[in-house]
């Protein structure tokens, strides 16, 4: 039985967010876990975050955060300075004189229960949820656990309002969502996979579904997807959104699981989600009618 405390310590805070999102999931050329502070301080506030950015970094800093927690990696790379001098070095030196520590999980998020595949897909709708590509047994905790899922709809509907579903149920972009296929096809299943996902497109045309929804759909993987699907009669249709969009609805059940583990261990944690929209595109301008080649 765990005494009754006030808050975490950031050694305890790690140990949750691992247990939750295990560093041995994660992809090879990934860059995981603590990537600044002290394991001995206090953990009271806990922001999420796509992006560890300038501006999220911003926001941490005027929150009070103890502790930013994103999604995706500030050193990727490996690096030989984060001096100042550089932008990347000049957030580690902001980061460490707030006091702020900075946790990622990345890919071991991606594929994890309660992930950011889960929460792409129960947001827009999709239940009854399996991996599309399930995870190697011999990973710890990997039952039940892999890259994107796949899943159906409560009821058919067209593409055309699946794709207004979609664009309702994730933050507002200037990338927006673009869709390939019959407007008019009925969708039933579909498949998700946050983030950029068309490294997948052959395990999604055999998890053989009606849609795919993920992001950064480049033009020949895209183009060959259809047109194969057009010359076979099968085939999914694509659904490209904003990269960040497709994970941010992870943010909030991350926010949620270290709550309710914290409360389980006798301890209470203030989380905040991000409204900052880190996607790097400002704007987009459609041709005018009769532009089109």
């Amino acid at each position: 039985m765990h005494l009754v405390t006030e808050s975490l310590s950031l050694r305890d805070t790690i140990q949750i967010l691992d247990e939750l999102y295990p560093p041995g999931s994660a992809e090879g050329w990934d860059a995981v876990g603590l990537v600044a502070g002290d394991p001995a301080q206090e953990v009271r506030r806990v922001l999420f975050a796509v992006d560890p950015v300038a501006g999220v970094v911003a926001e941490a800093e005027q929150w009070g955060a103890d502790l930013l927690v994103t999604h995706h990696p500030l050193l990727l790379r490996a690096v030989h300075s984060v001096a100042a001098t550089t932008f990347k070095g000049s957030l580690v030196h902001r980061l460490v004189r707030s006091g702020i520590a900075l946790h990622v999980a990345h890919t071991n998020a991606d594929s994890a229960h309660g992930g950011v595949a889960e929460a792409l897909a129960v947001a827009i709708g999709v239940r009854d949820l399996r991996p599309l590509v399930p995870a190697d047994p011999a990973v710890v905790g990997a039952d039940g656990t892999g890259l994107g899922r796949v899943g159906s709809l409560d009821a058919p509907v067209s593409l055309r309002d699946f794709a207004r579903r979609v664009a309702g149920a994730l933050p507002a972009t200037a990338h927006g969502v673009r869709v390939a296929g019959d407007l008019d096809a009925t969708v039933r299943t579909v498949a998700v996979v946050g983030g950029a996902g068309d490294s997948v497109l052959d395990e999604v045309r055999g998890a053989d579904v009606d849609v795919y929804v993920t992001a950064d759909l480049r033009h020949h993987p895209a183009s060959e997807a259809r047109e194969r699907a057009e010359f076979e009669g099968r085939g999914p249709a694509l659904v490209d959104v904003s990269h960040f969009a497709s994970e941010w609805p992870w943010l909030a059940r991350a926010a949620q699981a270290l709550r309710s583990a914290a409360a389980r261990r006798g301890a209470t944690v203030e989380t905040h989600v991000s409204t900052l929209c880190t996607d790097p595109w400002s704007a987009r301008f459609d041709s005018p009618e009769g532009d089109a080649p």
